[in-house]
């Protein structure tokens, strides 16, 4: 009878590895050994000849083509007020007379606008020109009035008071805060007649 050698149960916990029978990679995990050249372009870094610009230089665009300007207006383009038109842009003081103007005709209708505009009118183009609009629209509410008073007899005149107002409300305040801008502001029913 010839004696078998003890037999071990077949797991891992038990299994005796020859030290030999490892085998041995010639270097380490993720480290590279001698001199690589890159195949393809890498990960962060751009392919092919490139030019470098500083923070402020973008790109330049091909020829009739521009890039759209995003918050600020371009150069060339113009905010609201316009050179040549009244001169130089309005001060303060000619923002704060010509919103005068137009509110003033809330309060006191077509009286406000006229001391205004003769007050003012040799002092500045701009005051004048505001001035004369929102007298020119004074005029045209008490137009309207006049007749709505007229139209009450026939229940239109009833309904067409509280329109006008309504309106004249809300041109007023639209002219206000031109004006207090700087910007030239024109009635849409005004009749001109003070220029």
């Amino acid at each position: 009878m010839s004696q078998d050698p003890p037999q071990y149960p077949d797991d891992d916990a038990t299994r005796r590895v020859n030290p030999a029978d490892i085998p041995q990679f010639p270097q380490q995990y993720g480290q590279p050994s001698g001199p690589q050249q890159p195949s393809g372009p890498q990960y962060g870094q751009p392919s092919g000849p490139q030019q470098q610009y500083g923070y402020g230089q973008p790109p330049s665009m091909p020829q009739g083509y521009q890039q759209p300007h995003y918050g600020y207006p371009a150069p060339q383009q113009r905010g609201p007020h316009v050179p040549g038109m009244y001169g130089p842009r309005p001060g303060t003081d000619d923002t704060t007379m010509a919103m005068l103007a137009h509110l003033l005709g809330l309060l006191v209708s077509w009286i406000g606008p006229l001391i205004i505009y003769l007050i003012k009118r040799e002092e500045s183009p701009y005051v004048r020109d505001q001035a004369a609009e929102a007298l020119n629209f004074q005029i045209t509410l008490f137009i309207g009035y006049i007749v709505s008073f007229v139209l009450i007899f026939f229940v239109v005149g009833i309904i067409l008071l509280p329109i006008i107002w309504i309106v004249s409300l809300i041109f007023h305040i639209q002219a206000a805060i031109a004006a207090n801008r700087g910007e030239k502001y024109r009635y849409p029913i005004a009749i001109r007649m003070i220029s």
